[in-house]
């Protein structure tokens, strides 16, 4: 069974710029649609001179003497300033605290993971708190948590400045680091592009264009290869034709000579 709700006794907002008949000041200083003094005058003599104009008497200086009127168009002028009022907050800054947690005796790979976040919020223009948290008899040195964030403050000092220096309150230690103005100007990041790009490399080359062939059909990728080696030549040269006998058989007797 869904719980009731309670009953809101608070009256509902109401708009709080006098108009029209809800000004109840004996006089006023008024100023007509065109933005001309016309100088002070009864309030029912305002609010006619308005109403011959189809327009409305709106109180816009309430803490004047005598209060200042303007005769306006309200809804025209309520857009108008809400308008004004959502420039006004797209201009802002909103800047969001953050906190990291560290120990006095804190691990590398874990130092190295906190500093990481630390790193992210201030590149998105956030607020970091660092905390240190001591237990027990830690709470003695002091001089460990000191190092610790001033060696954080140092690595990150491109990033983000102390804007808080490290101060004990009981087993806690905190500072505060605030985005540096390299970051807020955006400055840091759009070295971070540039580098990223050089480090791609220089543009892939455009493939180079074959001549087509002379017959109108597509070119030959390669010529072909030529022969690698010339053929070898014999490595031994033919043997002399030894004599041959006159009748064919053999080879003729060689014939001594005395």
């Amino acid at each position: 069974m869904p719980v009731p709700r309670r009953f809101d006794r608070r009256p509902p907002e109401r708009d709080a710029t006098r108009i029209n008949e809800r000004i109840r000041v004996p006089e006023v200083r008024l100023i007509d649609d065109e933005g001309n003094q016309i100088g002070v005058l009864k309030t029912a003599d305002a609010l006619a001179f308005a109403q011959e104009r189809d327009l409305d008497l709106v109180e816009v200086a309430p803490e004047a003497r005598p209060p200042v009127c303007r005769v306006l168009d309200y809804s025209k002028y309520k857009y108008e300033q809400a308008q004004k009022l959502k420039q006004a907050r797209k201009h802002q800054q909103q800047i969001t605290i953050r906190e990291i947690k560290f120990r006095p005796k804190i691990a590398q790979h874990d130092y190295d993971t906190k500093k990481h976040h630390v790193e992210r919020f201030l590149r998105q223009k956030d607020k970091v708190k660092v905390t240190i948290m001591f237990r027990g008899r830690e709470v003695t040195h002091p001089e460990r948590g000191i190092a610790i964030l001033d060696r954080l403050a140092e690595e990150l000092a491109e990033l983000g400045v102390v804007e808080q220096h490290p101060m004990q309150e009981g087993r806690n230690m905190t500072m505060m680091m605030a985005p540096s103005k390299a970051v807020l100007a955006g400055r840091l990041d759009a070295g971070r592009g540039a580098d990223a790009a050089a480090v791609d490399g220089a543009p892939a080359q455009a493939p180079a264009i074959k001549p087509a062939a002379p017959n109108g059909g597509a070119a030959s990728e390669q010529p072909p290869a030529a022969s690698e080696q010339p053929p070898a030549a014999s490595e031994q040269p033919p043997a002399a034709s030894e004599p041959v006998s006159v009748d064919g058989s053999g080879p003729a007797a060689s014939t001594a000579v005395p």
